[in-house]
């Protein structure tokens, strides 16, 4: 250390970044003991709990447990900092990160519809494990995708597999906050194949999901000669005619379709905004439930 101002004495408490601690011994240039140095006068000096970085700015303090408190919010912001710092791994950065050896495990979180496929995905996963990478499932679960799996992604730099499930309000909302990838199936090889192609290096996403809008069913009127329709509300956005949709029940999604017929009242309607009621006829699924909420999608192409 080298002192600046004033006199560093031999039962000093001193500051130093992160670390803290008495000085207990000081020796000179010439590896002599001394009790004291003033301003210019380099000395070596032991008594620190943890050895601090080069430039770091050390102080002499009066108060020995303000000194640790002070050490202590030091060390929870340098922490706060690194983690923000940290680039959340997706699949279009994937292969990036592998080239430069900042991935050695490829976190995945799996959640399905029954337990079945909880399994068989997270062994078709763990198989793609190569020698720059290795897929490791921390979390299965059957059930919709909540806030805590996406807590858990963020903590662990993960990313989130779904198969036949989708995330609750309050996760896909967390998860857009905190930059945590959700990918969403029905098809496991579909699952496979992203992520292979990912580790390859390979990912070329030429087209996306756009969600439109969110209706719950709030009853099922069968109507002669036309089928079933369900009478909804709509929560969110806006629903369209002709619309992909996915029907998802307690968090599982029970069928996809295109909606074939948008009412309101006796008219048929382009679209129906949130706050409003409706008449919504699909194409094929015909076992709609009170309770159900119809997501209305469209598939978009795009260039990065």
């Amino acid at each position: 250390m080298l002192v600046q101002n004033g006199t560093l004495n031999v039962g000093d408490i001193i500051v130093a970044g992160t670390t803290v601690g008495r000085v207990r011994a000081m020796t000179n240039d010439r590896g002599e003991k001394v009790e004291h140095a003033g301003p210019s006068y380099p000395v070596e000096i032991s008594g620190l709990d943890e050895v601090p970085v080069g430039g770091d700015i050390f102080n002499a303090v009066s108060d020995e447990r303000l000194a640790r408190e002070l050490v202590e919010q030091r060390k929870t912001k340098a922490k706060e900092e690194m983690f923000n710092a940290q680039t959340k791994v997706t699949l279009d950065n994937l292969f990036d990160q592998m080239q430069l050896g900042e991935i050695k495990d490829l976190k995945i979180i799996v959640k399905a519809d029954v337990q079945g496929s909880v399994e068989a995905v997270r062994q078709s996963l763990e198989k793609l494990s190569n020698e720059e990478v290795r897929v490791n499932v921390i979390h299965g679960a059957v059930g919709a995708i909540n806030e805590s799996d996406v807590s858990l992604a963020k903590a662990s730099n993960a990313i989130i597999v779904g198969f036949n499930v989708r995330p609750d309000a309050l996760a896909q909302a967390t998860a857009e906050r905190d930059g945590v990838e959700l990918h969403m199936y029905r098809v496991i090889y579909d699952c496979i194949e992203e992520i292979e192609q990912a580790m390859k290096g390979m990912l070329a996403p030429k087209t996306r999901e756009v969600e439109l809008g969110k209706a719950e069913c709030r009853n099922v009127i069968k109507i002669k000669n036309v089928g079933f329709i369900a009478g909804s509300y709509v929560l969110s956005g806006k629903v369209e005619r002709n619309a992909m949709v996915r029907v998802v029940r307690d968090g599982i999604v029970v069928a996809e379709d295109t909606m074939s017929s948008l009412q309101r009242f006796k008219d048929s309607v382009k679209e129906v905004a949130a706050g409003y009621e409706c008449g919504i006829g699909l194409e094929h699924f015909s076992d709609l439930k009170e309770g159900d909420i119809i997501e209305a999608f469209k598939i978009e192409e795009y260039r990065d």
